[in-house]
């Protein structure tokens, strides 16, 4: 992926700073510190995690780039099912690699429909309107950068049709069960009945499988973790050492929890700006992220408490990963 610089107007640039400088404190000063994961994303933070889909421990990409490029048909059809029009939107587009698939079948079937991909990255939504036109000809793409609620509310605004949603990539894992189940009903309330949600979930299986996929051998998903210290330091003047910090990956076969920590080798002092400084003990963690794995009985019950109905399911040849198409009812 080839990473756009993006220059902010300087009004929205302080803003967005401040935003992160509120975050990140008082994520570092809570009782256990953490960090939100959506500031992995810089233009850094995008190529890094660009590579991490790249390592052969990853599998979920090349599982669900199966679903995707062999199956779009199937998946056209559903969504064509029931003969009316509607648009896409996809919840994190990223590079859309996986979701060209589908975007392209329907084209060449002559389906009308915009495509609207909203990310945090003001990089990625700059590539896409760049490139994904010429690869998708007659696309029509209105690209949208921001919060997924905010940007799914101007949507409304701008198209009545019906809304197919895409959710890929395993996303839905990046919350636990009960904050999964929240996003979902909020994601149900922005929607109408016959709207439709395609989303990708990463299915319980050996658990040193799933521990392997964030932990790779080249060490590129401890750089991921590791940037945003690097970013904390670079863009709200900061001064982590981060020689003083560990990478310490974690997976629950019980809950199905996939987790992320940095944990501190020192006690140690970091400051942030001018006026906070943050305490560190000896072996304190800061939690970086979630990864969420499912059953399928665990994904039924998660739309059935949301508000949809599970239509059919798409797998990979292994069945280690699944695309769940749901309709709002």
């Amino acid at each position: 992926m080839t990473v756009i610089p993006i220059t902010l107007a300087p009004g929205k640039r302080r803003a967005a700073i401040e935003n992160f400088y509120q975050d990140v404190v008082r994520g570092l000063t809570a009782p256990q510190k953490y960090l939100d994961s959506k500031y992995f994303y810089d233009a850094k933070g995008d190529a890094l995690f660009q590579e991490i889909m790249q390592c052969h421990e990853y599998y979920l990409t090349g599982c669900e780039m199966e679903i995707l490029s062999s199956q779009a048909a199937a998946i056209a059809a559903e969504l064509c099912s029931s003969g009316e029009a509607f648009d896409i939107i996809e919840l994190g587009a990223g590079d859309a690699t996986k979701s060209i698939h589908l975007l392209k079948y329907l084209a060449e079937k002559g389906v009308d429909y915009t495509y609207y991909p909203i990310d945090i990255s003001k990089n990625v939504i700059s590539l896409l309107e760049k490139t994904l036109p010429a690869n998708v000809p007659g696309l029509k793409l209105h690209g949208l950068n921001g919060e997924y609620f905010d940007m799914l509310k101007r949507v409304g605004n701008l198209s009545t049709r019906k809304k197919v949603l895409l959710f890929m990539g395993a996303n839905i894992g990046n919350f636990n069960v009960a904050a999964a189940r929240s996003f979902c009903r909020e994601l149900r309330s922005m929607l109408s009945p016959g709207d439709r949600l395609l989303t990708g979930f990463d299915l319980k299986k050996h658990p040193q499988m799933i521990l392997s996929a964030y932990n790779d051998g080249a060490g590129i998903t401890r750089a991921f973790n590791f940037n945003l210290l690097e970013r904390i330091n670079r863009e709200l003047d900061a001064d982590f050492d981060i020689s003083r910090f560990d990478h310490f990956p974690t997976y629950d076969p019980g809950t199905g929890a996939c987790k992320s920590y940095l944990v501190s080798l020192a006690n140690q002092k970091v400051r942030i700006g001018d006026d906070v400084v943050i305490t560190f003990a000896e072996h304190e963690t800061i939690y970086m992220e979630i990864s969420q794995k499912y059953s399928l009985p665990e994904i039924a019950q998660l739309a059935a408490t949301s508000g949809f109905e599970p239509v059919t399911y798409f797998f990979d040849s292994k069945r280690w990963f699944t695309d769940c198409l749901w309709e709002c009812y």
